[in-house]
């Protein structure tokens, strides 16, 4: 029927969906509830199969003498056929390997020395000592430790003056 619709219809650039739908109708009178559904599936069943082709938004009947049109973009490589008696490795899992259970442990890393006897990085913090148990020390404030107070010093404020206002 679709085939049909086309070859009436005769049209330069092909035949689009509605116009096949229109031809149908017309000639078989009414069609059931699913018939669009129907139509659109064969269309696009022919149009994979090679029956027709679909070219901005209109289908023709295949030109046996026509080259086969390309699609947008980069055509893909050829693939490569392997000889028959050749087998391929199996594709390697994602992921990390397990370690091997069986294997000898590895021998600790030895530590090069710097030569400068300090060790590398930024030195640990030392906690203060607050008087506890090893003894009577008595810490003092860091204010009075170094003649300055602690954070940033408080806005200085000028002279109040009083205005007086006559009326």
């Amino acid at each position: 029927m679709i085939l049909k619709a086309i070859e009436a219809l005769n049209d330069k650039n092909g035949s689009n969906k509605s116009s096949i739908s229109k031809y149908i109708e017309s000639i078989h009178g009414e069609l059931p509830a699913g018939y669009s559904v129907l139509l659109t599936h064969h269309l696009n069943k022919m149009t994979e199969s090679g029956e027709l082709v679909f070219w901005k938004n209109n289908y023709t009947k295949r030109d046996p003498n026509a080259p086969p049109r390309r699609g947008r973009g980069r055509p893909p490589k050829p693939k490569v056929l392997l000889p028959t008696g050749m087998d391929l490795a199996p594709a390697r899992p994602r992921g990390r390997p397990p370690k091997n259970p069986n294997a000898p442990p590895k021998p600790p890393k030895m530590r090069v020395s710097t030569g400068s006897g300090k060790p590398r990085g930024r030195p640990r913090k030392m906690a203060r000592p607050s008087g506890g148990l090893g003894g009577s020390v008595t810490t003092v404030p860091a204010s009075t430790a170094t003649g300055k107070p602690r954070g940033r010093p408080p806005k200085v404020k000028g002279p109040v003056t009083e205005v007086s206002v006559r009326q």
